[in-house]
Formats: structure tokens, C-alpha cells, sequence
């Protein structure tokens, strides 16, 4: 049976560095973009948040461009006139993507699922919120001046675990009741694998691809990088076991800062859903915030 392609959604802004272009839309208004774009379209953009995530997953199509392992599909709020500039700026960077759709303005969110896709990369919390109600892995590109200081071909990808790999039901107790009782409540459910969450689906369909490859071979290093310590790492790593999904690293840090670990690993990206933990993170890598579970749930309310 033939492999479905993963499939990465991603917003013009989260591919590509449009922060000028975005000043000029709010300090002088929709006419004054659409001048500024026009009169620069043959200005190639330079790389945005998860430009180096795109590029290594669609080099994985390199070896076998008949039967592509990954898909990138442009979702922009550009008009196609506008969007004209964007298209350029793909053909310059050599980026394989030929699918995309130009909505004018509107939230291209609803067309994540008629595309089918395994992740939504965005830098509007709200159509990143819309996806992740509708069940999709999705995350909010941070704004950052750095880029991947993984200059190897392979890609790295690490994920906080809770609310993000795995359900927010273990964040939830520790968030109400306090350390002690997550901890009790870990060791005593160590045998029961966790619930998924929102990245499971697109975590399982990059170790899909890795498992095509021998272990030292693989184009794709994940890690795991979590603010949990032992002994709440053992229902963590039976969880994973009963999901039959290889994770290359595990970092348990009991609470000290994400972002230098991240940068000795060499993501490419890194998913959490705590803007404390993405704050951290993006000082050093590219950081998508992951706004689900009981860590957001009051902002939302706000």
C-alpha cells in the first residue's frame, strides 16, 4: 500500500520574512501593501521562522520526486496579484511547492482539511487556535531573528510533551493541585500510556518517513524536550513504547530553561505549548507556540 505524503500547511508569513511588508499594511493601510508588493515582487524574500523546516522536509522528495514523502501547501492572505511576489520568491529559494491558495484578506484556515495536513504553521494565533479546534496540529510562528544553527542536512525536530505529543490531563492536576500530587498521580499511572495530543498524528507520520531509513540514517532526528523530571519520566516513556513511535532524545529538565538545550540539539523548530518555555526557546531556535490545553485556557477566557 502506497504512503500518503505528510502534508505541512504554512502561511506566507511563516515561510518567509514579511515583517516590512506587514508594517507597511498597518502604518499606511491595504492600498500602500498592495503598491509595495507589486513594486517588489521581483525582490526575493528572505526566510521567515520555518523556512529551514520546509526546506529539509522537501529535500526528503530529492531521491524519489515521482512519489514525494512530504507536500507543502502556501496559505496566504495575499491576492493572487499580491501573492505574485511570494511565488517568486519560492522559485528563487528553489522550494517544490505548487499547491497554494491567496484568500484576500480572509482566514485561509478553513483550507487545512480539504487539504488534508498534518500540521498548520501560522503566524495568526487565531487561525492557529481554529485548526487546533478542529483537531489539527497547529502552531503560531514566533517572530525571531534566528535561524536554524543546524547546518547538516538533517532535520531536527524537538516537542514539549504535555498538551503537545501527549494530552494536557497530567499538566491539568499539576496546574490545580500542585507538584506533589502530578507526581503521585504519575507514578501511580506509570503503566498507563497518556492520551495523545495535538502532534501525535504529525509526530507518527515523521516516524513513518524515519522508519524508511536505517537507525543512523535517518534525514529526521526528534527529541523530546520536557520540563518533567524523574520519576515522572517513566509513564512518558511507556507511553511512547505503547505508541510504537521512536523518539531519538529525551530531555527531562526539571523545570530549568528549554532554550539552551534546544540550541545544543540543533532544532530546526521546536513545538510547546507554554508561551514561558517558547520565550526561552526562541532566544535560540525557531519556536512555534502551541496554544491548547489548561496552560492557555485562561488567556483565552481573558
Amino acid at each position: 500500500m502506497e504512503t500518503k505524503p505528510l502534508v505541512l500547511a504554512i502561511s506566507s508569513r511563516a515561510l518567509f520574512d514579511l515583517d516590512e511588508s506587514h508594517r507597511i499594511y498597518e502604518e499606511q493601510g491595504t492600498e500602500a501593501y498592495c503598491n509595495y508588493q507589486i513594486e517588489n515582487e521581483d525582490v526575493p524574500l528572505s526566510p521567515g521562522g520555518a523556512f529551514s523546516l520546509v526546506r529539509k522536509l522537501l529535500a526528503l522528495n530529492d531521491n524519489n520526486p515521482n512519489t514525494p514523502k512530504v507536500e507543502i501547501i502556501l496559505l496566504s492572505r495575499n491576492s493572487a496579484d499580491t501573492g505574485l511576489r511570494v511565488f517568486n520568491s519560492i522559485q528563487h529559494h528553489k522550494l517544490a511547492i505548487t499547491r497554494a491558495v491567496f484568500t484576500s484578506g480572509s482566514s485561509p484556515y478553513r483550507y487545512v482539511a480539504p487539504f488534508n495536513a498534518h500540521l498548520f504553521l501560522s503566524t495568526s494565533p487565531e487561525d492557529v487556535g481554529m485548526a487546533l479546534e478542529a483537531g489539527i496540529a497547529a502552531a503560531t510562528i514566533l517572530p525571531s531573528h534566528i535561524r536554524s544553527n543546524n547546518d547538516s542536512d538533517q532535520l531536527r525536530i524537538a516537542f514539549d510533551g504535555d498538551a503537545v505529543l501527549f494530552s494536557d490531563d497530567s499538566e491539568r492536576i499539576f496546574k490545580e493541585k500542585g507538584l506533589k500530587a502530578f507526581t503521585e498521580n504519575e507514578q501511580q499511572t506509570a503503566r498507563e500510556p497518556l492520551p495523545g495530543g495535538p502532534f501525535k498524528d504529525f509526530l507518527m507520520a515523521l516516524n513513518q518517513i524515519q522508519t524508511e531509513y536505517g537507525e543512523n540514517a535517518s534525514p529526521i532526528r526528534t527529541a523530546l524536550v520536557t520540563a518533567r523530571s524523574a520519576p515522572a519520566h517513566e509513564r512518558v516513556i511507556r507511553t511512547l513504547r505503547a505508541w510504537d513511535i521512536r523518539i531519538d532524545e529525551a530531555i527531562f529538565l526539571g523545570g530549568m530553561d528549554k532554550g539552551p538545550f534546544l540550541k545544543s540539539f540543533g532544532a530546526d523548530i521546536f513545538f510547546d505549548d507554554q508561551e514561558k518555555h517558547c520565550q526561552s526557546a526562541v532566544e535560540h531556535v525557531a519556536t512555534g507556540h502551541v496554544p491548547h490545553g489548561v496552560a492557555n485556557q485562561k488567556k483565552a477566557q481573558d
